[in-house]
């Protein structure tokens, strides 16, 4: 029987590879299926500023899976995933909230009430005060209406995530059969 593989110990090997490609260990996990071990891997950009696109992705896959089978951290065959955090992932970081600027969000403080609204700012540091511009509900046939700035400070945001935006897609943006 192949002996299970410590979390911990693929973690000290691949973290210093993805670093290694300039992006940030977001979250690993491994599981037993059937007899081979799977390594997931989630890797994200350190800033605001940097994309995260398929290339990206591919050359880390490469460094990471350098780094395991040159290690002895894996024991046995393994499988190896690689992926970048997603669009419905929490926003539980100040740089995830960075990341997210611009975006629509819904943002729970920590008495329960939420502000779903565009994320106008989140500051800079490690407890930035974020600044959300609600949005109401449109109706039918009708604009959206935005309401004054919130400022959130860090302390006070319980969680938050990224709401897929469609309402400025038009019909040049549809990439239907036959087009684009």
């Amino acid at each position: 029987m192949v002996a299970p593989s410590s979390a911990a110990r693929v973690r000290e090997v691949v973290d210093p590879a993805v670093r290694g490609a300039g992006l940030l260990l977001e979250d690993l996990e491994v599981v037993r299926a059937g007899a081979r071990s799977v390594v997931r891997v989630v890797v994200d950009v350190d800033d605001a500023d940097a994309e995260l696109d398929l290339d990206r992705v591919g050359e880390v896959t490469r460094a990471v899976s350098d780094a395991l089978d040159a290690s002895d951290a894996v024991h046995g065959h393994y499988t190896l995933e690689v992926s970048s955090p997603g669009v419905d992932r929490p926003l539980t970081q100040p740089r995830h909230w960075r990341r997210a600027t611009g975006r629509l969000v819904v943002l729970t403080r920590a008495d329960g009430t939420s502000v779903r609204g565009r994320l106008q700012d989140a500051g800079a540091g490690d407890a930035p005060t974020l600044v959300v511009v609600p949005l109401g509900v449109p109706a039918k046939g009708r604009p959206v209406r935005e309401g004054a700035p919130v400022e959130v400070v860090w302390a006070d945001v319980r969680a938050g995530r990224v709401e897929v935006d469609m309402s400025g897609l038009g019909p040049a943006d549809d990439d239907g059969p036959g087009e684009g």
